[in-house]
């Protein structure tokens, strides 16, 4: 492997961004190896994923504005973990005091984790509530604490306005000049705005696909509903998208602003799709780039996608979703190979080996 010359040195926040791009290879399916299909590692951000870019933006913008300074603004917003581990991050290398509030459901486990050690504080709200109890609760927040600051992820126009300068533009030259499809789900809906208006902007045939959970199709006029599939669907439209404040009978699966297509990937593939990808190309990756990896595969498949490029954001490491069910049946075996409590052997007449897990799989 050749070594290039080592950048000069920065400071760490600086590395947010100028991600790799890789093409997939082993994993594809036959049908589908006859179009390009390229992925954008956002994992590789010094916080773990996509979000790092909108969290650094919006507290940048807002320190540029005046709004907000270290040592005095306490940085609150509500988040499914990513954008809240951006947040702590940055306020721990800038100085800030941070409140990240995340639902109280299992698969935030490592989320809590990562944010409370950066120093940042955790606050954990009602589920069943969604992301309006979640918001009420940021303004209450808010009213009662004159130096809270809210960056509002889901609305803030800063958040689009990065991927549109940089993520965008990375893709572009990374993918040769030359992207016939960009596909990502739909979180805040920040990256699909800025990404693809700055795609259209050099190429206005690149269709561009907003991908949602298939039981939380919200955008096209479905109600929200549970799902696996972490970062997407938060339970209300997306403000940087075509269709914000219309009635749910009002949207459609009709192309609207930005999106020519308005995709979904059930739970179920999202999680197939990460093991599939895990094993065949030794990329781990979590379920929302699962699903988006799902639905890429379905497009290459298609005849007038032969000879294309197809580009693919992968927002996290699969590391990060332990405690999600994409994890049982490896936590089930780690927690049979060492159970919780279990002291040491200091027995030195038992046997060298302890443990083999192909003999668990045989089991």
């Amino acid at each position: 492997m050749d070594t290039a010359p080592l950048p000069p040195a920065c400071s760490y926040l600086e590395t947010i961004g100028n991600t790799p791009m890789v093409k997939l290879d082993r994993c594809v399916p036959a049908a589908s190896k006859q179009a390009t299909i390229l992925c954008k590692l956002e994992m590789q951000n010094p916080g773990g994923s996509l979000k790092d870019r909108i969290a650094l933006n919006m507290i940048e913008e807002a320190e540029a504005r005046g709004d907000i300074t270290p040592g005095k603004t306490t940085i609150i917003d509500f988040t499914s973990g990513n954008t809240g581990i951006g947040y702590a991050m940055v306020a721990a290398a800038k100085g800030y005091k941070c409140i990240v509030i995340m639902p109280k459901v299992r698969p935030m486990l490592e989320r809590y984790l990562i944010c409370r050690q950066f120093g940042a504080e955790v606050h954990l709200f009602n589920p069943s509530l969604g992301a309006p109890g979640a918001l009420k609760y940021v303004k209450d927040q808010l009213a009662a604490n004159p130096h809270y600051w809210w960056p509002n992820q889901l609305g803030n126009p800063d958040n689009p306005a990065v991927h549109e300068r940089t993520t965008g533009p990375e893709i572009w030259k990374q993918a040769g000049g030359a992207v016939d499809y960009f596909i990502h789900g739909i979180g805040t809906g920040g990256c699909v705005a800025g990404v693809g208006k700055y795609l259209k902007s050099v190429n206005p045939k690149c269709r561009v696909i907003a991908l949602e959970p298939t039981e939380a199709r919200v955008h096209t006029g479905a109600s929200p509903k549970p799902h696996g599939v972490v970062g997407w669907a938060p339970g209300v439209h997306s403000q940087f998208l075509d269709g914000f404040g219309k009635a749910p009978e009002e949207l459609s699966d009709a192309p609207r602003g930005v999106v020519d297509e308005w995709g979904h990937v059930a739970t179920s593939e999202a999680v197939a799709t990460c093991l599939q990808v895990t094993s065949a190309e030794g990329m781990m990756v979590g379920p929302s780039s699962g699903a988006a990896i799902k639905y890429a595969f379905d497009v290459a498949a298609r005849p007038e996608a032969k000879g294309s490029t197809i580009v693919v954001v992968l927002p996290s490491h699969g590391i990060r979703y332990v405690a999600h069910p994409l994890w049982a049946a490896v936590n089930a075996e780690a927690n049979e190979a060492l159970p919780p409590g279990e002291a040491p052997c200091s027995d030195k007449e038992q046997p060298i080996l302890l443990w083999a897990s192909e003999e668990y799989k045989k089991a």
